[in-house]
């Protein structure tokens, strides 16, 4: 069975970021008063669910940028941005951008796949559910509530004789 699941609330689309915002950035930038380091936003491309929120701002995704050299770099979500803490453009351009969008993408993939093995779970077991029932329904109408009737004494006699006859028994 190949089937697809469509599964609530959740995009086939991969996480990314689009565009930075540039309203967010320190105004001093490109002067001689210019932080070396500082927040930029940029804006998902599509809505975050709580799974991916959790997954971005959780240890994992600490880990892996520490691992890649940016060890001092925070990322926050705030509604449709990506609030990346203690960096800077330059930064961002030369390599931490990449790592970023390499890192949401795995994320995507990774919650997409645990999805659709969990709706798969659930299916499969939904319809043992159905075939239980049913099986229960069919022998719940198969219990009789009428009454048999009475046993007849010469009945009984008969099938007594029968069984003297058949060897069931020596006859006295």
């Amino acid at each position: 069975m190949n089937t697809q699941l469509k599964i609530a609330g959740q995009s086939s689309e991969l996480l990314g970021l689009g565009s930075i915002l540039i309203g967010s950035l320190p105004a001093t930038l490109m002067t001689g008063d210019a932080p070396d380091r500082y927040t930029v936003e940029a804006v998902f491309t599509r809505k975050t669910d709580r799974d991916e929120v959790a997954a971005i701002q959780g240890s994992a995704t600490r880990a892996y940028l520490s691992a890649h050299g940016y060890s001092t770099v925070e990322l926050r979500v705030a509604d449709r941005r990506l609030e990346i803490a203690n960096t800077n453009l330059e930064e961002l351009r030369d390599g931490l951008a990449a790592r970023i969008a390499e890192r949401l993408a795995e994320i995507s993939v990774g919650i997409t796949a645990a999805r659709e093995v969990a709706a798969h779970l659930f299916q499969d077991a939904s319809q043992r559910e159905q075939v239980r029932a049913a099986a229960v329904a069919a022998l719940a109408g198969s219990v009789s509530f009428a009454r048999r009737p009475a046993a007849d004494v010469s009945d009984d006699d008969a099938r007594i004789e029968d069984w003297f006859e058949e060897g069931g028994s020596l006859r006295p």
